[in-house]
């Protein structure tokens, strides 16, 4: 095989490189074309998930192993090229430990594509969504406006695909109807329940008092942001969640969105943004059932 060693690379004539070169690209099918095309689109997909996070300190930090590895083998250094084998031999595993938390999200991320929802059957019927999430909108835009105008802070989780059992789980179960009232005596100060975040699913207040994961760049963020703010900030970025927030220094309410904090909404703006998140993906969820069970209708017909 050609250039099997670094020595033979450099030793190598430029018209053998070319040779060998062109030996491989004649080789070349087009199963080879969409093998290169795809691992290309995961490379690139890798990139954009480890920019920007610790992760990209960790990659560097094994680009050097592996600089470290060709050049000790290239100078013969033996004790320290096979220290150097052993190391990167464990490469894979440790990429999994290393990595866990942003494997995790992209897979997170994935599931929660149209193509995962269509593929499992996770949507659900976009009337019954509406039925169970229009009352409840109602009562987070109201209880948001009052608990804003007290200047009481408060921490909404909205939950939407991705099931948060974890965070539920460090909280109190309430099952409650939600109203202006319930979220009055949830988050008002000397409640046993008011420190922490509630928790809706299905258009009910499901958990209060749950405590949430820390944002990925918790240095990055600004810090005026309290302690809700970065939560929310972390929620998001976790999940595909809606977190709204009421800051007890300020009044603001804000909402956090796949990792991105938007901040200076009314009644108005927030219901808005509730609704257009929570209906749209179950209204394409809906159409999108509807094309493919006609599509076999007619095809049974046609038989």
């Amino acid at each position: 095989m050609f250039i099997s060693t670094p020595h033979k690379l450099f030793d190598s004539s430029p018209q053998e490189i070319l040779d060998a070169f062109l030996s491989v690209i004649s080789t070349f099918k087009f199963t080879d074309v969409i093998d290169v095309v795809i691992l290309t689109y995961v490379i690139y997909l890798l990139l954009k998930l480890i920019r920007e996070t610790r992760a990209g300190q960790l990659v560097k930090g094994i680009i050097l192993l592996v600089a470290g590895y060709f050049i000790s083998k290239y100078l013969e250094l033996k004790v320290v090229s096979y220290l150097l084998e052993k190391t990167l031999s464990m490469g894979v595993l440790a990429m999994i430990v290393l990595f866990q938390p942003e494997l995790r999200r992209a897979l997170e991320k994935a599931g929660r594509t149209k193509f995962g929802i269509h593929l499992f059957g996770l949507g659900q019927d976009n009337d019954e969504v509406k039925q169970r999430w229009n009352p409840a909108i109602e009562a987070i835009c109201d209880s948001c406006v009052e608990l804003s105008a007290t200047f009481t802070g408060a921490l909404i989780v909205v939950e939407r695909q991705v099931r948060l059992g974890e965070q539920i789980e460090t909280g109190t179960i309430l099952n409650a109807t939600p109203s202006k009232e319930v979220f009055g005596n949830i988050f008002y100060p000397k409640t046993p329940l008011h420190d922490g975040a509630v928790i809706m699913r299905d258009g009910i207040i499901l958990a209060a008092a749950c405590f949430l994961p820390k944002p990925a760049k918790d240095a990055l963020i600004n810090k005026k942001l309290g302690s809700r703010h970065r939560a929310a900030i972390g929620m998001s970025e976790n999940s595909d969640a809606i977190v709204i927030v009421v800051s007890e220094e300020t009044g603001q309410i804000s909402v956090a969105l796949n990792g991105t904090l938007t901040r200076d909404y009314t009644r108005d703006k927030l219901k808005a943004l509730l609704e257009e998140q929570l209906f749209k993906d179950k209204t394409e969820i809906s159409i999108g059932r509807k094309k493919l069970f006609s599509s076999r209708s007619e095809r049974r017909k046609k038989k």
